[in-house]
């Protein structure tokens, strides 16, 4: 440049990109080139860095240990922390563990706001979410010398507060407050100075918006705990109740007049907390009732027996003696008893076994397997012919290659293992004439679906649905009815003579009812062949009911479907699950016996024993992607029609074409009400309301189809959110009027196992993690239970929408699929420590001073 001066190099540089000027200040665009030599352990890697700390898995091998909270972990640096820091984190640790002594008033200081604060939290609502909500902060100084105010700050900072202060008060400019001075902040306050002496005070603020569907199905009251009472002996007179099976013989040898003078039966106990099903009471059940008004002991105990479960009332069978002196209203205390009898089949099961030496079934060794061939089959359901998984798994059946050994069908969501197994008892029942069969489910409704798909292609007059004598008649099929053992003469169901059920090619019952045919006499052999759906739902010893003392231990064969990564048995006791009852048969064979368990070399399942159903036949590649990954080795293949799988992958409401999952993200709270530990959060069901609304309005528009409540399911793991969201629909007009409303199923995670909707939506409900814990120890929550998320996930065939907290929708947020609470900003724990270590706090080299602050 000729002749340079200020004016051309100042223009040069600003034309090729080197320097910008901002109020009349200018700064040079250069980055130093500075090669970094150390880690700061308090910054956050980056996604790429996560990803590349990933170690892949080898073929066969177990995912690592469930976590939903992150999609990965980094390898930790070691590092010095600084003194500051360390300090830091001592505040933080004593903020969660001491917060009283943080929040609280000290060194003549005294902070109040407006709205007022109770124990150190400012908490408020706000209705109308477009308008500003502004929250006073008053700091006094009530001592004798004068304070210099020196900084404040958000430990956690959230884009939506905004931090205001008229003083502009800094460290290069504190403001000097003298004895009985006040000034006003509009944010939480963390350090005073005073002369030389810190001293630390911290406020905390909640904010939630209040709509009128959050009002309504907010807290009814604060929660309490419920207080355990020491149990106290008490003297009481039993009175024995009348059970509903001598009611029955007896009524029937007694004319109707004479009948209806003596009845028994009271006309009703109205207790709330029969709805739901909670607790559960079936026909037989004994119940114990004693007049809330005796008080003096001896206090007479009447034994009630359960005749009919009706909506809201139970009919109770008891002495004379009670019904005789019953007055209308009448107030009982009311004792719940549990059912022994299921326990003591099974506690009949095992030792059956033992007598019966059925070694090789329960433990099979492989001794006894005999080389067999492959029968040519022709399918009853001909799509069958070209899944190759299902069609080899038919023919091992047929053919008893694993006997006396279980034959296993591992069959992960939407595969098809029920279809599987009806097709295997078809095939049966056609080629060997002297086969009979017990196919067996842990649930009714299980057991009634195999019912269902057996008369689609079995001669009717060979197939029995036997019921337990419980069992209400409201929730059987009706196409059931007439291939049961329902006698509408007795108004009950009955069981049949020993020669009347052997008589059956193929009987259908549960696993606790199939005991009854033990106790009936039925010989050891005379069932060929015993089919367990669900088998991985079931303790172990409920599953030996139906096998024990029916099952030949060597020449019968035993089948076993289900799937060892979804839910297993339901169990309460601490001592149950330490002791393995936890786990299934099923899961138990495929965890700890060789023969099923994939090879070493080649990474296959032995086919003589086990075969892993590949096809999915229900959900979308988006939806099936993350459980594919984690628990099933990436092996499942998708399958699903297409036009029912895209069904929404256009529609409007869709953070990405293409991609019908959402996570929406909600910095909602977790809450409790009255004495019930369950927990819901308000503002999740105020997202499924508008998710729902917007289905309903969308639904046969821009090609979507008609859409009915009945293709929609919501899953929840708290019965306290399952009971908010169904207020919730009846609150809301739109969704009210709404045809067939009440088919929009809400449950929880069990009850929705095995089953599928078009859409599913999934309420995790918790926001803070301070109650994980507590999920953990009694195996709720998505959180801590990978089985638990598995079955929640691989519900949806074409849309799953998940609510919950932004923390833990990593897959969406990288597909794209999020929308939401705007977390970008959100800091995690890290964050707020650098910031506490920001603070000029005085550190000393005593410990001891550091602890007690």
């Amino acid at each position: 440049m000729k002749d340079p001066h200020f004016s051309n190099v100042l223009y040069a540089l600003l034309k090729f990109n080197k320097v910008r000027i901002r109020q009349g200040k200018l700064y040079f665009n250069v980055k130093p080139q500075v090669r970094v030599y150390y880690c700061d352990q308090w910054r956050r890697p980056s996604v790429r860095q996560q990803q590349d700390n990933i170690t892949p898995q080898e073929n066969g091998g177990a995912p690592e240990p469930f976590s939903p909270l992150t999609s990965s972990s980094a390898t930790p640096v070691d590092t010095v922390l600084t003194p500051k820091k360390r300090l830091a984190k001592e505040i933080l640790q004593s903020l969660k563990v001491n917060r009283a002594e943080l929040t609280s008033d000290k060194g003549g200081i005294e902070i109040t706001s407006d709205p007022e604060m109770t124990n150190g939290k400012v908490t408020f609502s706000v209705e109308r979410l477009q308008e500003t909500f502004a929250v006073k902060f008053y700091i006094s100084n009530n001592g004798a010398s004068c304070v210099y105010f020196t900084y404040y700050t958000a430990l956690h900072r959230i884009r939506c507060f905004t931090l205001m202060d008229e003083r502009r008060v800094t460290r290069a400019c504190p403001l000097f407050l003298c004895p009985g001075e006040k000034k006003s902040s509009t944010i939480c306050l963390n350090a005073l100075s005073k002369l030389s002496e810190f001293i630390r005070l911290l406020r905390e603020m909640e904010a939630s918006a209040r709509t009128h569907l959050a009002v309504e199905l907010g807290p009814f009251a604060p929660f309490k705990p419920c207080q355990v009472v020491p149990y106290k002996p008490v003297d009481t007179v039993i009175v024995e109740g009348e059970p509903p099976e001598r009611y029955s013989q007896c009524a029937a040898c007694l004319p109707a007049e004479i009948n209806n003078c003596l009845d028994p039966i009271l006309p009703g106990l109205i207790a709330p907390v029969l709805e739901e099903n909670r607790p559960s009471v079936l026909r037989g059940d004994c119940l114990k009732v004693a007049k809330s008004e005796d008080k003096v002991q001896p206090i007479t105990v009447y034994t009630g027996y359960v005749h009919r479960v009706e909506l809201e009332r139970v009919k109770l069978g008891f002495s004379k003696r009670l019904v005789q002196s019953f007055i209308s209203n009448t107030r009982f205390d009311v004792e719940f008893t549990i059912n022994r009898f299921p326990l003591k089949l099974q506690h009949r099961a095992v030792d059956l076994a033992e007598k019966h030496q059925m070694d090789e079934v329960l433990f099979p060794s492989g001794s006894g397997v005999r080389t067999t061939l492959m029968p040519k089959l022709s399918m009853f359901n001909r799509q069958l012919e070209n899944n190759p998984e299902q069609h080899a798994a038919i023919q091992r059946i047929v053919s008893g290659a694993s006997k006396p050994a279980p034959y296993l069908v591992f069959g992960p969501p939407g595969t098809g293992k029920t279809i599987t197994l009806v097709e295997a008892m078809n095939q049966l029942n056609r080629v060997d004439p002297l086969c009979h069969i017990l196919a067996c489910a842990p649930s009714n409704s299980a057991s009634d679906l195999l019912c269902e798909r057996l008369l689609g292609h079995m001669d009717p007059h060979c197939v029995y649905r036997l019921y337990a004598s419980s069992r209400p008649l409201s929730t059987v099929p009706q196409n059931l009815l007439k291939h049961c053992n329902w006698d509408a003469s007795q108004d009950s169901f009955v069981f049949p003579t020993k020669e009347v059920l052997m008589g059956y090619k193929v009987i259908i019952t549960t696993l606790v009812t199939a005991g009854r045919l033990v106790s009936g006499g039925i010989p050891v052999g005379h069932f060929t062949h015993v089919f367990i759906d669900e088998s991985g739902q079931a303790v172990e010893p409920e599953s030996i009911i139906g096998i024990a003392g029916l099952l030949h231990p060597e020449e019968g064969q035993l089948v076993l479907a289900g799937d060892p990564q979804q839910l297993g048995p339901i169990l309460r006791s601490p001592l149950a699950m330490q002791y393995g009852m936890g786990i299934s048969l099923l899961e138990r064979l495929m965890k700890d016996n060789p023969l099923y368990q994939k090879d070493g070399e080649f990474g296959h399942f032995d086919s003589r024993f086990v075969t892993k159903l590949l096809r999915n036949y229900r959900s979308h590649p988006a939806i099936l992607k993350i459980p594919n990954e984690l628990f099933y080795e990436k092996e499942l293949q998708v399958f699903a029609d297409q036009w029912d799988r895209e069904t929404y992958c256009n529609w409007e409401h869709l953070p990405k074409e293409g991609f019908p999952l959402i996570f929406h993200g909600v910095l909602g709270k977790d809450e409790r009400e009255g004495n019930s530990p369950s927990f819901f959060n308000v503002s999740e069901i105020e997202v499924l309301v508008d998710y729902l609304t917007k289905l309903m309005k969308t639904q046969g528009k821009k090609g979507l189809p008609k859409l009915s409540p009945k293709d929609i399911g919501i899953i929840a793991p708290y019965r306290k959110q399952v009971e908010k969201i169904q207020n919730a629909l009846n609150f809301v007009k739109e969704l009210s009027q709404w045809k067939d409303i009440k088919e929009l199923k809400v449950g929880s995670v069990e009850e929705f196992q095995g089953q599928e909707r078009k859409i599913i939506m999934v309420s995790t409900v918790r926001s803070s993690i301070n109650y994980v814990k507590m999920d953990q120890d009694f195996n709720i929550g998505f959180l801590t239970n990978e089985k638990r998320f598995n079955v929640a996930m691989t519900r949806a065939k074409a849309l799953l929408i998940v609510v919950g907290n932004p923390g833990q929708g990593n897959y969406c947020v990288e597909e794209q699929g999020y929308t939401g609470f705007d977390f970008t900003d959100a800091e995690g724990e890290e964050d707020v420590v650098t910031r506490l270590a920001s603070l000029k706090i005085m550190v000393e080299s005593s410990t001891e001073w550091r602890t007690e602050q």
